[in-house]
């Protein structure tokens, strides 16, 4: 994070953990307001990586799970990036401006996926940057996100998978309970424009706020403790336009396909609550409490719900799911209880 930037939210009340914004001073009531009123969040826990060269659009289109031809100037989309066994190791929300796609995900895994990225340049005219630090990358949700967006910014996508893009903005309409917007910002002085003009009706909000918006939204994150644990159809991407089965070959391809066509899906990712109010990982493990022994599915995220407890996305056995006797870190630990999502778990259900 920028020093100058890191100097305007301070002024505004941020209080941070290294370099990133926990909250303003009252985490339990900006997860409340997040959840029914506008709300703005620096999202610095994820970082941008930038790919270009003649070679960009086919070198992506041989490395991720969706068909990156149908990106341009007004569009983003989902992606995985997975092993040659079909393992996710990062979801990418990608975007493109003239001949550079960029790529957001959790700055945690960051380097991580770029130096894999890297290994399969080979002889492709293909660059890839880390360029986290070149963008000011600003959460908005809220039923009135869209008219304080239009209204600061004199622009706005209309669709979820849209882009529009100004003079120093780029503004993505992403998936969300309430209209959710990413705006990035190329300068310092564009994003504390931007921020200002938000803050006069809109409340700030820290990133546990923001990461519960996603897992309300059913919209799942890999973090550094969940990579290379899931195929891409147990977090449901297939459901939230993650995947194209048509685009042709990438890392894992045939095991994904092979999943979809021949095979019988035994887990996925399901919304819950937990009956604690002590924090989980990612990657901790959920058991029966019949079996101690072996986990029946792990979480993708959890973060404190204004009502009490944790709310989750966990990808679950399905047959363990519909148990109903799940817990949380061992088989008499906290409950999860299921809770449903804001999308069918059937594309024609």
């Amino acid at each position: 994070m920028k020093t100058d930037w890191r100097n305007v939210l301070s002024d505004t009340g941020a209080e941070f953990e290294g370099e990133l914004v926990m909250h303003y001073g009252n985490p339990e009531r900006e997860c409340e307001v997040a959840l029914s009123g506008l709300v703005f969040s620096d999202l610095s826990h994820l970082g941008v990586i930038a790919v270009y060269g003649k070679d960009a659009a086919s070198f992506l289109q041989s490395q991720l799970s969706n068909d990156i031809s149908r990106i341009d100037a007004g569009t983003h989309q989902l992606a995985a990036y997975c092993t040659a066994k079909g393992r996710v190791i990062g979801l990418l929300r990608l975007f493109r401006q003239d001949d550079t796609f960029y790529m957001r995900l959790p700055i945690e895994i960051l380097e991580t996926v770029l130096q894999r990225l890297r290994l399969f340049v080979l002889r492709a005219d293909v660059s890839l940057e880390d360029v986290s630090e070149n963008f000011v990358n600003i959460g908005v949700s809220g039923e009135a996100a869209s008219d304080e967006i239009n209204t600061a910014a004199g622009m706005l996508p209309q669709q979820p998978d849209q882009v529009v893009h100004t003079d120093d903005l780029t503004i993505l309409h992403t998936p969300g309970i309430e209209p959710c917007y990413e705006v990035y910002a190329g300068s310092i002085e564009s994003a504390r424009e931007f921020w200002e003009a938000l803050n006069v009706r809109g409340a700030p909000v820290g990133m546990a706020a923001w990461r519960l918006l996603q897992i309300q939204a059913g919209m799942p994150d890999i973090y550094a403790a969940t990579m290379d644990l899931f195929v891409p159809q147990m977090l449901n991407l297939q459901l939230i336009h993650g995947l194209d089965f048509k685009k042709g070959c990438y890392p894992g391809q045939e095991i994904v396909a092979r999943t979809q066509y021949l095979g019988k899906l035994k887990r996925r990712m399901y919304l819950g609550h937990i009956d604690s109010d002590l924090p989980l990982q990612p990657g901790t493990a959920l058991y029966l409490a019949s079996d101690s022994e072996q986990p029946a599915g792990h979480i993708v995220d959890a973060q404190p719900h204004p009502d009490g407890g944790l709310s989750a996305l966990a990808v679950i056995q399905i047959n363990a799911a519909e148990s109903g006797s799940l817990h949380s870190g061992a088989s008499d630990g906290p409950m999860f209880s299921l809770r449903s999502l804001p999308y069918p778990l059937e594309p024609d259900a």
